[in-house]
């Protein structure tokens, strides 16, 4: 691991993230730090695009894909296993930093775990657990357990200062990714026969199995009523590809001509392509409240946002909830304009109600737009790339803990 005299030529970074978005996330940030730190060793846990970039995953990432409290309790003692496989991993790997991906119930416990073994090793934590939405009391755990929180959304750092944790903005990776030209939606129009005057409502009932397992049947019996009322619509379901078996086995149960878009026969790249692709040429959305209410935003579809969860988690959650939206758009827009049913307001009635109301009011369409506006430019559009911004943070905070006598040689760019 080491090199003598003290200097090891490649910095080696940890990185651990727990789902899609994360993996996406751990990508951006490999590339940052390639572009504004020379040469990097990763090693760690991370999904295809991680892997992509040279990172050898210890397990398959997919093993943390749960979500609620009711979901996750049969499965403790398997991610207890690996929270303490991963902490010793990464406490034996010699990395410069630790670096941590959202996923906070597994990778913040990770991250205690390593800075209860004394090493002096940096521990970063990309994207701020929601603190300012539920269990505030988190926030000195936290601070034991991290050295430094790269922060998504703009008003969390000063959240995070008043909790005494050292924290940057980097901005919401989505801001960055480019639009779909008109051209690649007149292709994906054409592939799937939708007629270009033919309006298109695309669902997106969420990217984890427990999240798909409480809102399908939900969104399914919502658009079978919305159909019913606009039958001119086409419907689309873009399957992230984790989950396209498991839409397929229940597609059979959706009305008539409503299409899965999966992944078959396409590259990871290509899949994200056409789900970004389907987004943009919706003329309206249902979604799962989650990051994809900003890749709605940026392809300018109104929307109706909805979520819930099986019964004691719903409960749990709702008891220690302190905001009354979970949106980002109307968070970071400070504005209820993103119509959103949580728990017991998420059923297929309300939810059909709020699409006939957007589907028929241009006026309702246009104030969510001006809202996707000003929130996509507090959360750094057009500023430099997130993942620059999360880049440079982790040098620093490297820089910033490294002692003397251990430094690892720069190499490449100046960071």
């Amino acid at each position: 691991m080491g090199h003598p005299g003290g200097i090891r030529l490649t910095r080696r970074i940890y990185l651990v993230a727990g789902e899609p978005s994360g993996d996406r996330l751990g990508a951006a940030l490999m590339e940052g730090i390639a572009t504004v730190g020379g040469c990097t060793e990763f090693v760690g846990v991370g999904g295809p695009e991680m892997e992509a970039r040279g990172l050898d995953s210890i397990f398959n990432y997919s093993e943390l894909s749960v979500m609620g409290i009711a979901e996750v309790v049969p499965r403790l003692p398997r991610l207890l296993r690996l929270i303490k496989m991963t902490a010793k991993s990464a406490a034996d790997s010699g990395a410069d930093a630790l670096v941590t991906i959202d996923s906070p119930d597994f990778c913040l416990k990770v991250a205690r775990r390593v800075k209860e073994s004394e090493l002096e090793i940096p521990v970063v934590h990309y994207v701020c657990p929601s603190l300012w939405a539920w269990r505030p009391g988190r926030a000195a755990a936290i601070a034991k357990s991290v050295d430094h929180i790269l922060a998504l959304l703009p008003f969390e750092q000063e959240f995070l200062g008043e909790k005494g944790i050292p924290s940057t903005f980097v901005g919401h990776p989505a801001v960055s990714v480019p639009e779909v030209p008109d051209e690649r939606i007149a292709a994906l129009r054409d592939e799937l026969g939708i007629a270009r005057e033919r309006p298109l409502l695309a669902v997106l009932p969420g990217s984890r199995r427990s999240e798909i397992n409480v809102l399908e049947p939900i969104f399914r019996k919502a658009v079978q009523k919305f159909l019913r009322h606009s039958p001119e619509y086409f419907v689309i379901v873009p399957a992230a590809p984790a989950m396209a078996g498991l839409l397929a086995s229940r597609i059979g149960a959706w009305p008539p001509g409503v299409h899965l878009l999966t992944p078959d026969g396409h590259r990871a790249a290509e899949v994200e392509n056409r789900k970004r692709t389907a987004l943009y040429a919706a003329d309206i959305a249902l979604a799962a409240s989650g990051t994809v209410v900003l890749e709605l935003a940026l392809a300018d579809t109104p929307m109706v946002a909805a979520y819930d969860m099986k019964r004691f988690s719903r409960m749990v959650v709702a008891s220690m909830l302190r905001v009354e939206t979970v949106n980002l758009i109307n968070l970071v827009a400070e504005g209820r304009v993103v119509p959103e049913l949580l728990g017991n307001q998420c059923t297929p009635d309300k939810i059909c109600a709020r699409l006939i109301r957007i589907a028929e009011n241009e006026s309702e369409r246009s104030v969510q737009r001006e809202s996707f506006r000003i929130a996509l430019e507090r959360l750094g559009r057009g500023q430099e790339n997130p993942g620059l911004r999360a880049a440079r943070a982790v040098l620093d905070v490297i820089r910033q803990n490294r002692p003397a006598g251990n430094q690892t040689q720069e190499q490449g760019r100046p960071d």
